[in-house]
């Protein structure tokens, strides 16, 4: 499991549910930024991982739990 691993399944997700990763933070009562691609790095380069927080957050928004997320770590984003 990569950083860009689990950025994947987070687009993919958002993309299965038919919405936005800003719609899907927001739904999870996250900032609509948080799953931005320009949050996913450092300012200096370092890789930024979602919080296990922000998943569980998302997750329960969906109704979905981790399995059905972890199918999305071997999709490609459409």
């Amino acid at each position: 499991m990569t950083h860009t691993d689990v950025w994947n399944a987070i687009d993919t997700f958002a993309n299965a549910h038919n919405i936005s990763c800003s719609k899907l933070a927001k739904m999870g009562g996250l900032d609509p930024t948080t799953f931005n691609k320009s949050k996913r790095q450092s300012k200096y380069g370092q890789p930024r991982w979602p919080s296990t927080s922000s998943i569980a957050k998302i997750l329960d928004a969906t109704g979905s739990n981790i399995e059905d997320f972890i199918k999305y770590f071997h999709q490609s984003v459409i």
